[in-house]
């Protein structure tokens, strides 16, 4: 029997197949998407929904699916009103986090926000705090938020199109929503002053079965009317699942992609600075885990303008040889310089490889960067996702961080994959992680003290 798992990240959507071993059986995907409204930025939900039923479809014509298991990005929650199938059940859109115009709400909202020491969510940009992204809702739509009968994070939202059945689970209710305290595992004071309670379904583990497939979906699908529904999980969370099952803190997982996040499993909570984008997550298992973000994969795209040739060592020595630097932040989100405008100083070799090689020292020092701030200095550093396509990423890390042994995932399906372990909760996955060996390019400790010299100053 296989576990089929909705992957709804930032830049893409994709629909992965695994088999009880954690093996990945089959994938697609396609390219996510936000609308501009009206009434302000939001998600293509319908797109989402279409694409979901088709690639299951795919699925069942050649595998028995027994589970589905959605996971997505944070920052997101959904207000429905009816039945999943009228107008996709939403009082409102879904809105885009990285929609500005929730901005306009924050002097209000800076008052009812509880204290960082409570809910370990920092003041984000946009909407990156979803309970800001409610208060202006509450202003400006009041209407049809009285309307709504629930409030549902996003993988929540897909579990319930599933099934019928409303849930929330705390890796996202704890994910920099204001609306959690993850040392007591309840609702923050917020979801009071926003009057929330109300719209609360009942808070489940994010491997629990919530209910079956609804049979309308099994009959256009062609799965089983058995086919079971977990909760679902944030997508970050999934990524540190199956190191939670099979390491002992402490260590760091770097989840790459279009965010970079670094959780660090027994990382002090007192070392987290709301300033810097520093966080607590909240793990499957309930615990708070240290994090640190920042916006690698947006960032990378944009200092290689989206067309990544691929860089070898030869290219980094180039770079560093010319003495050329990427200081940040190139995304405007997330991370401790989101306010900075982000420059290259100095010049370039001419090669197409050069922005790819600039991209990922960059990368790797504002990795480095974030981990001493995290306090996660001791323990395994552990790469996946994204960037562990590159020969370069981890490696570069490892000459930074030599008293860390450090490894990196053996697939870039890192997210679906620790999503797909929530099928077979607590059964610890294999180790599918191998040791790296630093990569020392010439002249590049000068070249990181130039970069920490320019970075202390902004």
């Amino acid at each position: 029997m296989a576990t089929a798992v909705l992957d709804i990240g930032k830049t893409n959507v994709k629909v992965a197949l695994f088999d009880g071993e954690g093996r990945r059986l089959a994938e697609t995907s396609r390219p996510n998407a936000s609308l501009p409204g009206p009434p302000y930025r939001h998600y293509d939900t319908d797109m989402i929904w279409r694409f979901l039923l088709s690639a299951l479809a795919e699925l069942a014509r050649t595998h028995a699916v027994e589970t589905i298991v959605p996971t997505t990005h944070g920052a997101t929650v959904a207000f429905v009103s009816d039945d999943p199938d009228d107008d996709e059940g939403l009082a409102l859109p879904i809105m885009d986090y990285e929609d500005p115009v929730v901005e306009a709400i924050e002097p209000d909202y800076a008052h009812l926000r509880p204290p960082f020491a409570e809910t370990f969510s920092p003041p984000l940009g946009n909407g990156l705090n979803y309970g800001r992204q409610i208060a202006w809702m509450r202003t400006n739509h009041p209407d049809r938020m009285a309307a709504a009968r629930a409030m549902l994070p996003y993988p929540q939202y897909w579990s319930w199109r599933l099934s019928g059945v409303m849930s929330a689970e705390p890796t996202s209710l704890g994910c920099h929503s204001d609306l959690w305290e993850p040392a007591h595992g309840r609702l923050s004071r917020l979801a009071t002053a926003l009057d929330l309670h109300r719209l609360m379904p009942p808070v489940v583990h994010a491997f629990d079965r919530i209910g079956a497939i609804r049979p309308e979906i099994a009959a256009r699908t062609g799965l089983s009317p058995a086919t079971r529904i977990l909760s679902g999980i944030h997508d970050s969370n999934a990524s540190l699942l199956p190191h939670l099952l099979t390491r002992q803190a402490p260590f760091t997982v770097i989840s790459t992609g279009t965010w970079v996040v670094m959780m660090g499993v027994g990382a002090p909570l007192e070392r987290l600075d709301q300033r810097a984008s520093m966080l607590a997550n909240v793990a499957a298992d309930g615990r708070p885990v240290a994090c640190a973000i920042f916006m690698g994969g947006r960032e990378f795209d944009v200092l290689t303008k989206g067309h990544p040739a691929v860089a070898t060592l030869a290219d980094v020595e180039a770079v560093i040889g010319a003495g050329a630097l990427a200081l940040p932040c190139f995304s405007g989100e997330g991370g401790p310089f989101a306010q900075h405008a982000g420059r290259i100083e100095g010049a370039l070799p001419t090669r197409e490889s050069a922005r790819a090689a600039l991209a990922t020292l960059y990368s790797v020092l504002m990795t480095d960067h974030m981990l001493t701030r995290l306090g996660a200095d001791s323990g395994a550093l552990v790469v996946e996702g994204g960037f562990v396509k590159s020969p370069l990423y981890a490696g570069l890390l490892a000459a930074l961080r030599p008293h860390q042994p450090m490894l990196v995932a053996d697939n870039t399906a890192g997210t679906a994959q620790g999503a797909a372990l929530l099928a077979t909760w607590p059964k610890p996955p294999v180790d599918l992680s191998r040791p790296v060996s630093p990569l020392v390019p010439t002249g590049l400790d000068g070249y990181v003290r130039r970069w920490r010299d320019r970075v202390h100053h902004l």
